[in-house]
């Protein structure tokens, strides 16, 4: 079963509710009407499309939500997705980027320095050199980045790789893309 089926056939809402009702452990039409606040009509409706669709086993009004066909969609679509651009043409900062940065965000901070070096050489490439920066637009900058914008920004200080004075700071260190 392709995720969009599975998707469809949960975009309307009474048919959301309903899978919902039974992964919460409702197991009968009653339960789920019950469950969800729907009238018994429309668990009746809701269920017999989901069962065409494959998603709920029914046996009169007795009623079994096919959880091994979420995990199977999902598997097949991870293995239909393309993989993700690289983000550095090194391979060996590639996959630490790859490890801790998601769809553009930091998703942890490496406990590890060699890899958070890393991270914030990667990090550091949003602040433009020979520009002064207020705390409060470093926090913005880096809050974009992850919620932690004080760990950020002192590890990044700590690495050379921003300078701090009077209130503001500078890049003054990492790779500048020319």
């Amino acid at each position: 079963m392709e995720a969009a089926r599975i998707v469809g056939l949960l975009a309307d809402p009474t048919r959301l509710k309903v899978v919902a009702a039974l992964a919460l452990g409702a197991g009968t039409i009653e339960e789920v009407a019950a469950a969800s606040g729907l009238e018994l009509k429309d668990v009746a409706l809701a269920a017999r499309r989901l069962a065409r669709g494959g998603l709920v086993r029914r046996d009169g009004h007795v009623l079994e939500l096919v959880t091994d066909r979420f995990a199977a969609a999902a598997r097949a679509a991870a293995e239909a997705a393309p993989a993700p651009e690289p983000l550095s043409e090194d391979p060996a900062e590639s996959a630490v980027l790859a490890a801790f940065v998601r769809e553009g965000r930091l998703v942890s901070i490496p406990a590890q320095r060699s890899k958070r070096r890393v991270v914030l050489e990667h990090l550091v490439r949003v602040f433009d050199v020979g520009v002064r920066y207020p705390e409060r637009e470093v926090n913005a900058l880096l809050a974009v980045w992850h919620p932690d914008t004080a760990a950020l920004r002192r590890y990044l200080v700590d690495e050379g790789l921003l300078s701090r004075s009077a209130g503001l700071y500078w890049r003054s260190g990492g790779w500048v893309d020319v």
